[in-house]
């Protein structure tokens, strides 16, 4: 049983998701407003996140800001259809996922299945360290740094990233990094991989201007770059 907090403060889509996060075996936790989210974020360590973008007090966006400093904790964000832009933000904040209002609720409900089955299935066993010429990546710790510097990255870009350094110089479809980083049952495309590549490579690009660490392969998908 997973311990689920939902934040919003729309009683409809409350009594939908605790329905139905309760009919899948699953504990909800219910925040009516950012503050409270905070909260129980702290004191009742659940498993995922579902956050409303559109809160009283503390907005979505900085509900979700807090928790990213907090730790790991996996994140889904309710959106409406008109807020794209809060939704690249949430992502770039280290939202693991999204979900547009009106949403389905067997999309919500196969997201909320394959976020936690990511994140569940995170090494913890034994330190795991890649290291790829001045690239190191600590697996257990989160940990990604380039020479000294850290990079700050985001869950997704974090396993992105983890996926790429495993097998430097390989080209991996954007299929291949669809089904390793999100999950054979996530309900994106392909493009998601390429917003999600572009994002990483802006943060490598804060600690290394001079060098382009993951390259695009025309009609093939990307590597890490043969010259880290």
């Amino acid at each position: 049983m997973s311990k689920i907090l939902v934040v919003d403060d729309e009683q409809s889509i409350v009594d939908v998701l605790t329905y139905n996060l309760t009919k899948a075996g699953h504990q909800p936790i219910v925040a009516r407003d950012g503050e409270q989210a905070l909260s129980l974020a702290r004191t009742e360590q659940p498993d995922l996140v579902i956050l409303d973008l559109m809160l009283p007090g503390i907005d979505g966006l900085d509900v979700c800001r807090s928790l990213r400093k907090d730790g790991d904790l996996p994140i889904i964000m309710l959106t409406a259809k008109d807020e794209e832009v809060d939704r690249v933000v949430g992502l770039e904040l280290g939202a693991d996922d999204y979900v547009v209002k009106p949403f389905s609720v067997r999309e919500l409900m196969a997201r909320v299945k394959s976020v936690l089955r990511r994140a569940q299935s995170k090494p913890t066993e034994s330190p795991l360290v890649l290291r790829v010429s001045d690239l190191r990546l600590d697996v257990t710790r989160h940990e990604a740094l380039w020479r000294s510097a850290s990079l700050e990255l985001t869950a997704i870009q974090f396993e992105l990233l983890r996926v790429l350094m495993g097998d430097p110089g390989r080209v991996f479809s954007r299929d291949e990094l669809l089904n390793q980083v999100w999950g054979y049952d996530y309900y994106g495309d392909t493009r998601t991989v390429d917003s999600a590549v572009k994002r990483l490579r802006a943060r490598l690009r804060e600690a290394a201007p001079d060098i382009e660490l993951i390259v695009t392969v025309r009609d093939a998908g990307y590597k890490l770059s043969d010259d880290v």
